[in-house]
């Protein structure tokens, strides 16, 4: 993959121009994702040489709106409860193989925004790692944006299957790494966010979890997510992530860009600096479908869902009976 010719800016900070790290005492490559600029983009550039081999591209300064900083985000959300997850600051110290819940698994609890907001400007949420993550924008204010509304033409994206979707928190958050089976977009809307990008034919080398395991766990616990550090990788338990590593790709997102995320495609996400840090996102269907079906990590997912039916069945007959029904009704939901 070779970079685009894109104009330069000495307000971008990104490491989609490094060609190697050293990570362990051992170099490895990463790789650089393209980019655009909007006054170079082409829609049907996008679509012969991205959407239909299913290659990531970053288009740069691709959405116009205000900073989405807690304040601004008070003045239009403050009363409204969203779920926060609770990972706690001992999770990222653990060996992956020890989890029990990942995603949409973790411990939630429904805040309202201003609620959540205290907890950034105090500390705590940076502290104990509290993160507003995957909150559908679809009842709010901000569902309106014209340059989010406008995003899924601009990418020729014309089927989305979600709604747009807010994660915001604290810096030094990182969403795991993991893939998704549909085409994503994220869009970076205050601070910076670090992607480190894996292809889809990197599964083996980095070592999901176990399908079994949903079973035991329903969808607490996800066959979508690896079971490895890409910034603390362990070789000898993971012998292949060497493999997966001359595959790295990385870039750093700022406010305004945004990062087409073809299926399949592994992707961890870290917040960066010390700072309030937002971004959202959109799920699209897969166009062409032959991308979606002709990958193994699309049908390990459709199994994944399978064996958790019977836990999550489970969930969902006891959440029913609960006191606050509605709270764990929408916890249950959220997982799928």
């Amino acid at each position: 993959m070779t970079q685009a010719n894109s104009k330069s800016s000495p307000d971008l900070t990104t490491h989609s121009a490094s060609t190697s790290g050293d990570i362990n005492g051992s170099k490895f490559p990463f790789l650089p994702i393209q980019e655009r600029y909007p006054e170079t983009w082409s829609t049907e550039e996008f679509i012969e040489q991205h959407q239909i081999p299913g290659i990531p591209i970053v288009l740069r300064q691709g959405v116009s709106e205000p900073e989405w900083n807690l304040d601004y985000l008070e003045s239009k959300i403050g009363e409204q409860k969203f779920l926060c997850r609770f990972y706690g600051s001992e999770r990222k110290t653990l060996d992956k193989r020890q989890w029990t819940t990942i995603g949409s698994g973790i411990t939630a609890k429904s805040l309202s925004f201003s609620e959540y907001a205290d907890l950034v400007r105090s500390g705590q949420a940076h502290e104990e790692d509290i993160y507003l993550a995957k909150c559908p924008l679809a009842e709010t204010a901000l569902a309106a944006s014209p340059s989010l509304q406008n995003l899924g033409q601009q990418f020729h994206l014309l089927k989305g299957m979600t709604d747009f979707n807010l994660w915001a928190g604290a810096g030094g958050h990182t969403e795991s790494l993991h893939y998704d089976t549909f085409d994503g977009t994220l869009i970076q809307l205050a601070g910076q966010k670090r992607v480190v990008l894996f292809p889809p034919s990197q599964l083996s080398n980095l070592y999901p979890f176990p399908l079994i395991g949903h079973l035991h766990h329903g969808l607490k616990l996800r066959s979508w997510f690896s079971q490895v550090y890409p910034d603390n990788p362990d070789f000898e338990a993971f012998p292949g992530l060497k493999d997966a590593f001359k595959h790295r790709y990385e870039v750093i997102l700022n406010p305004g860009d945004v990062l087409y995320l073809p299926v399949g495609w592994w992707h961890e996400v870290s917040a960066l600096g010390e700072g309030f840090v937002c971004s959202a996102n959109r799920f699209w269907a897969v166009t062409p479908r032959r991308r979606l079906f002709s990958k193994w990590s699309s049908w390990r997912t459709y199994f994944a869902f399978l064996l958790s039916m019977p836990f999550m069945s489970l969930k969902f007959v006891q959440a029913l009976f609960k006191s606050n029904r509605k709270e764990e009704l929408e916890k249950v939901l959220r997982m799928f």
